[in-house]
C-alpha cells in the first residue's frame, strides 16, 4: 500500500497519521492466533463430537469482520470516537441487564446473550467503550469547573461494576476498576485519595473472596495446588516443560488432547509446548510493544481527553493479556480470560478490535487540533 503525502483522501490521510508500527504488531498477534487456534482448536471439537476445523471455521468467521472493525474505527476522528463510544456503551449495559434475564447460565455464570443464533458477551464490548466515556467525563471535569464529570463517570464505574459481579464476573470488574482507577488518577487525584482507593481496592478483593464461592476456590488452589482440582494449570505447565526452547513442533503437541480450555485461555500452553518458550516470548514482546508504543505517542500529545481514552484502552489491553499470561503460568489464581486476538472467541475478538481501533485512531497524527473541537 503507498499513498502520496499530498493524497488529501480519507484514506491517504490516515495512512500518514497512524501508527503503522502499531498495525504491524497487532497483525502480529492476529497471525499467531491463526496458528495456534489451527494447532488447538482441533483436539478440542474431536473431543466434543465437532468436526476437527468447527472452531477455526468459527473463529475465521469472526476474523474478517473483526480486522473490518478495526480498520474502520481507527479512520475516525476523536470527537467520532466519543460518540461511538456513547452509543456502544449504552447498547453494551442494556445487553448486560437484558443478559440477567435472558441469559444462559454456563459453569455458574451468566454472561452470554443468543441474538439471531450468535452468542454475544456484552461485557466485552463495555470495556472498551467505558473506558472512552469515562475519559471524556474526566477530562470535561478538568476543563469545565463545576460540571459533574468525575461524579458521572464514578457513577457508570459502578453501574457497570454492579452488573458484571451480578453475573458473576470478578476478572471482567477487576480490568474496569483497573481502567477507571488508572483514568481517575492521570486526571488529576490527590495522593490522599490514591491511598483511599488502594485501601478500597483491598477491601474489594477481600469482599469478593467472602462473597464469591468460585474466588475463594481458585484462591485456595492458587495457594495450595492440593486443595481442589488444579488439573488445567498443571498441565499447562507441563505443557511448557515439556516443549522446553524450542517446542515439539507444529501439530506435534499431546497435552492439548486432555486441556479442556486449550483453544481459549490455555492456548498460551499449547505455543509453549509446540513452539517453545521462543514463541511465548514473541507474544509477549508483541503486547508490551503495542502498549508501549501506544504510550509513547501519548507522551506529545496535549488534548486531555486523548490522553485519558488512549490510556485506558492501552492499561485493558495490556491488563487482559497479564492475566491471562499470569493465570496460565500459575502466577496468580486462575481467571477465565482470553488472550487478545489470539484465544478463540468471537465477543472478544470483536471487542478487542473495536478497542484497539479506538486506541488507533486516538494516537494518530492531528494537526491543528483535528477532531478534538469540545
Amino acid at each position: 500500500m503507498s499513498f502520496g503525502r499530498t493524497d488529501t483522501s480519507t484514506v491517504g490521510r490516515w495512512w500518514w497519521t497512524v501508527d503503522r508500527w502499531s498495525i504491524a504488531a497487532l497483525f502480529g498477534l492476529i497471525g499467531i492466533g491463526i496458528l495456534l487456534t489451527l494447532a488447538a482448536s482441533p483436539a478440542v471439537a474431536e473431543r466434543i463430537g465437532a468436526d476437527s476445523f468447527h472452531f477455526v471455521r468459527r473463529q475465521f468467521a469472526f476474523l474478517v469482520p473483526a480486522l473490518v472493525v478495526m480498520l474502520s474505527v481507527s479512520l475516525l476522528s476523536p470527537r467520532q470516537v466519543r460518540r461511538l463510544a456513547v452509543l456502544g456503551l449504552l447498547c453494551a449495559l442494556t445487553m448486560m441487564l437484558a443478559v440477567l434475564f435472558l441469559g444462559a447460565e454456563v459453569k455458574g455464570a451468566t454472561r452470554w446473550l443468543n441474538i439471531a443464533g450468535l452468542s454475544i458477551q456484552p461485557s466485552e464490548f463495555a470495556k472498551p467503550t467505558f473506558a472512552v466515556v469515562a475519559a471524556w467525563m474526566f477530562a470535561e471535569a478538568r476543563l469545565s469547573p463545576g460540571f459533574p464529570g468525575k461524579a458521572i463517570a464514578t457513577g457508570l464505574y459502578g453501574v457497570t461494576a454492579i452488573l458484571l459481579l451480578a453475573e458473576p464476573d470478578v476478572g471482567q470488574t477487576l480490568i474496569i476498576s483497573s481502567i477507571w482507577g488508572a483514568e481517575f488518577f492521570l486526571a488529576g487525584l490527590p495522593m490522599l485519595l490514591v491511598g483511599g482507593l488502594a485501601v478500597l481496592g483491598v477491601c474489594g478483593g477481600v469482599g469478593a473472596y467472602l462473597v464469591f464461592p468460585h474466588v475463594q476456590s481458585r484462591v485456595a488452589r492458587f495457594l495450595d495446588p492440593q486443595s481442589g482440582d488444579a488439573y488445567q494449570v498443571s498441565t499447562a505447565l507441563s505443557a511448557f516443560r515439556h516443549g522446553g526452547i524450542f517446542g515439539t513442533g507444529p501439530g506435534e503437541g499431546h497435552l492439548k488432547l486432555v486441556l479442556p480450555d486449550a483453544h481459549t485461555d490455555f492456548i498460551l500452553a499449547v505455543a509453549g509446548e509446540e513452539f517453545g518458550v521462543l514463541l511465548c516470548l514473541a507474544v509477549l514482546a508483541l503486547f508490551a510493544f503495542i502498549v508501549l508504543r501506544g504510550f509513547s505517542r501519548l507522551m506529545r500529545e496535549d488534548n486531555l481527553f486523548v490522553v485519558l481514552a488512549a490510556s485506558g484502552l492501552l492499561v485493558q489491553f495490556g491488563l487482559q493479556a497479564m492475566v491471562n499470561m499470569a493465570s496460565t503460568l500459575r502466577l496468580m489464581p486462575t481467571k477465565g480470560m482470553t488472550l487478545p486476538f489470539i484465544s478463540y472467541g468471537g465477543s472478544s475478538m470483536l471487542a478487542l478490535a473495536l478497542g484497539m481501533g479506538m486506541a488507533l485512531a486516538l494516537t494518530r497524527k492531528r494537526y491543528g487540533g483535528e477532531g478534538v473541537e469540545r
